[in-house]
């Protein structure tokens, strides 16, 4: 299983999206400081968790997530 996630700053305005085989561990990765390119924008939420069965349906998705599109798609989710 794989799981498309995005994530939203509560510090700044910030929508981090990625996937990942285990949700729980990359999202404490976030969190406690782990990931350079999120490390500025703690703490997070969880705005968005989807499963996919194959990695390449996920990565699909992660990139459509990140277009502009998608951010805007997400943007709604959270106001």
């Amino acid at each position: 299983m794989y799981y498309v996630y995005a994530i939203n700053s509560q510090a700044r305005n910030y929508i981090y999206v990625g996937f990942t085989n285990n949700i729980a561990r990359r999202f404490e990765e976030h969190n406690n400081g782990s990931n350079k390119t999120t490390r500025p924008y703690r703490p997070f939420k969880s705005i968005l968790n989807e499963k996919y069965e194959s990695r390449s349906e996920a990565r699909w998705r992660e990139k459509f997530l990140k277009s502009g599109v998608g951010k805007e798609f997400l943007k709604k989710l959270i106001s």
